[in-house]
């Protein structure tokens, strides 16, 4: 039986600047509670969101929380970037009152199987093209998740035909797990050191990941990544059927590169799906997001043929080694959601030199020892920005800066108008931060934005 929320009082904690936080809203009002929203932030900051769910049966506590919100209620639904260890809704907890989170209501309420994929890097171009794929095989498709798109208030028309393909984020996975829910299929892709000033320790990042696999059935499929330790000792806690991917090695039961083709062993079914050297994302990381893409679509029902036809027309996401313009034979490279090192490490792969790097931003408490190396090897010119730019000057003149000059340019518009006077033919601009980008920009996607509209000029 289904939970009446009629008359209900509902406190959502974390209004924030994006869909989900409204979408909660919604989604409960629609239901006939009584919301009261709450965030730290005051309602200048929020006015879009706040503008976007006022009503009758909606009330606002802004620019602070009180404890009496939390345990005179009915429900607790949270923001997932609030840890479940917060104080209030600890204190929420020992009043008995439930606390939850937007993904876990979705992840009820679809009769969609659930198509799950996450990872430290490469989770959004895996998701869009899993959903790619799977589309292209004749699937009806419902994608979203942490890629942008917030699914509560239609995940209850999923029906049995479809397939829900949904990014999952390290906040939402501990939302999950706390919930004992994990998807049907279960892509991992990696884990590196990220977000570690939320989890505080690989341990319990890790921890956080492997959430995804932990409650799933004999009846799913669990795709790991074979090339990464953390995700492939995933393995002993999932009692689903264990498929991997790699891009170094043959798999026993999986999908794994070979050249520019995909070779495939599920159960007793062979073959190869060639098109991997046609796509229009590059670089070998792209290539090992193709492999668990594959190993995805085929476990959801799609055919070799279909996929194979269909990875050459895939476009890149935006903000991932999006290249905006070229102008005098200088390359604008936009890959804004690089916020971790292991990102850095993983764009600079893809140069072979004369890089101008613009780095920087708001901390995640994550060293910065993976991009260091190819910092040394690979970058002319280190533009820093943001509240950041010290630590990582500091840790490369520890390391070696190589060839690279250092910059603290402050902001993105004065690292581009630099950038624009040093860069000579043959030279990659390439914003590349390593950080989030909460001290300068609302998100991620703006400060992309704002890099191509600079490049552009």
């Amino acid at each position: 039986m289904k939970p009446t929320w009629k008359n209900k009082r509902v406190t959502v904690m974390g209004l924030g600047l994006h869909t989900g936080g409204v979408e909660t809203v919604r989604y409960f009002v629609k239901r006939g509670a009584k919301v009261l929203v709450t965030d730290l932030r005051p309602k200048k900051k929020l006015a879009e969101s706040v503008a976007a769910v006022k009503g009758p049966n909606v009330s606002f506590r802004l620019g602070g929380h009180d404890r009496r919100d939390f345990v005179e209620t009915d429900l607790v639904v949270a923001n997932p970037a609030v840890h479940p260890s917060d104080g209030l809704l600890v204190a929420a907890r020992r009043a008995k009152v439930p606390v939850d989170a937007e993904i876990n209501f979705v992840f009820r309420a679809s009769r969609a199987p659930i198509v799950g994929i996450t990872g430290s890097n490469g989770k959004s171009t895996t998701t869009a093209l899993i959903a790619h794929l799977l589309k292209a095989s004749g699937k009806r498709v419902r994608l979203g998740g942490n890629i942008g798109k917030a699914l509560l208030n239609t995940a209850e028309t999923f029906t049995p035909r479809e397939l829900a393909v949904l990014e999952v984020s390290s906040f939402q996975l501990e939302y999950l797990g706390r919930a004992e829910l994990s998807p049907h299929i279960a892509v991992v892709m990696n884990v590196q050191p990220n977000h570690l000033n939320y989890h505080k320790t690989m341990a319990a990042y890790t921890k956080a990941k492997r959430q995804i696999v932990e409650h799933q059935s004999p009846r799913d499929v669990a795709i790991l990544n074979a090339d990464d330790r953390r995700v492939r000792g995933m393995a002993k806690f999932t009692k689903a059927k264990v498929l991997l991917f790699s891009v170094e090695r043959e798999v026993a039961q999986g999908v794994w590169l070979d050249g520019g083709s995909a070779r495939f062993r599920i159960g007793r079914k062979t073959g190869v799906i060639r098109g991997l050297d046609r796509m229009r994302i590059i670089g070998l990381h792209n290539r090992q997001n193709a492999c668990a893409a594959i190993a995805a679509a085929l476990a959801a029902g799609a055919t070799p043929e279909a996929i194979e036809k269909a990875l050459p027309s895939f476009r890149p996401l935006p903000h991932r080694l999006e290249v905006i313009a070229r102008r005098r034979g200088v390359t604008f490279v936009n890959d804004s959601i690089a916020t971790n090192p292991d990102s850095v490490r993983v764009a600079l792969d893809t140069f072979d030199g004369g890089v101008i790097l613009i780095a920087g931003g708001s901390p995640k408490d994550i060293p910065y020892a993976p991009m260091l190396r190819g910092i040394a090897e690979k970058v002319k010119l280190l533009l820093l920005i943001g509240q950041e730019a010290q630590k990582i000057e500091e840790a490369v003149r520890a390391f070696g800066a190589g060839q690279a000059e250092i910059v603290r340019a402050g902001t993105l518009d004065r690292a581009m108008k630099i950038a624009r006077s040093c860069a000579v033919p043959g030279d990659t601009v390439l914003l590349s931060p390593a950080c989030a980008s909460f001290d300068q920009f609302r998100n991620f996607e703006e400060r992309g934005e704002r890099f191509a509209e600079l490049a552009k000029k």
